[in-house]
């Protein structure tokens, strides 16, 4: 097997700078259209998550509860032209999003398992360049806040290969910190599992960007992985 490349980049933050939105809508309730000029470029998204999919809130495609399983996901996110480097433009509560002035996720497509997943993040990762981006969030953070933070990472950085989203089950609350410190130490299998499936493609670097509760995830991930002698 070829060489391959992991890049960890690790930030420590304290609890109180990791605080998320008090609402964590992903998806608008009505389509908003806007001219085309307005949009500066859209995202897309691959997603590996413990979360379970949202079934009281449709609008946050993924909640806060526990899933015995992993599941995948893409999301197309539009950046607007308006946006500022370092910032996420978005609506505050559960109103809809205006492409002209905010992030806005236009799309979401499940898939139904690690194979058919497999297939599509490596054709993307191959006709990009060969190289991914995995983002692990941190603590008191939506499935809409991975989604937003990494889609601003990669259009802000001009990342030019794949963006993968490892969204743990956090439960997007101030008050969650053993709930999701619990999420993390859950989720390690399935990130290392999701490192393993990426290392398969025809990906030569996977660059690694751990948040705040992320870092011990990721941490946790690599040292299994190492420990089996997996260092690819």
């Amino acid at each position: 097997m070829r060489s391959k490349t992991f890049l960890v980049v690790a930030f420590a933050l304290a609890v109180t700078g990791c605080a998320g939105r008090k609402t964590h809508d992903l998806l608008n309730t009505t389509t908003v259209t806007v001219p085309a000029s307005d949009i500066a470029a859209t995202h897309e998204i691959f997603v590996a998550t413990t979360r379970k999919k949202a079934t009281k809130d449709p609008r946050q495609v993924f909640d806060g509860d526990r899933s015995p399983t992993t599941s995948f996901a893409s999301v197309e996110v539009t950046v607007p032209k308006t946006h500022q480097v370092g910032a996420i433009e978005r609506v505050r509560g559960s109103d809809n999003s205006n492409p002209a002035k905010d992030f806005t996720a236009t799309e979401v497509e499940f898939y139904e398992g690690a194979p058919q997943f497999a297939k599509a993040v490596g054709a993307d990762i191959a006709m990009r360049g060969d190289r991914a981006l995995v983002f692990v969030h941190g603590f008191n953070n939506g499935f809409d806040d991975g989604i937003y933070r990494l889609t601003q990472i990669a259009h802000d950085t001009k990342y030019s290969g794949t963006p993968v989203l490892f969204s743990w089950a956090s439960s997007g609350k101030t008050t969650g910190y053993i709930y999701d410190k619990e999420s993390a130490n859950a989720a390690r299998d399935d990130l290392e599992e999701t490192l393993r499936m990426l290392a398969k493609t025809k990906a030569k670097s996977i660059d690694i960007i751990a948040h705040s509760m992320g870092t011990w995830v990721t941490m946790e991930a690599l040292r299994q992985l190492a420990i089996t002698g997996d260092r690819d």
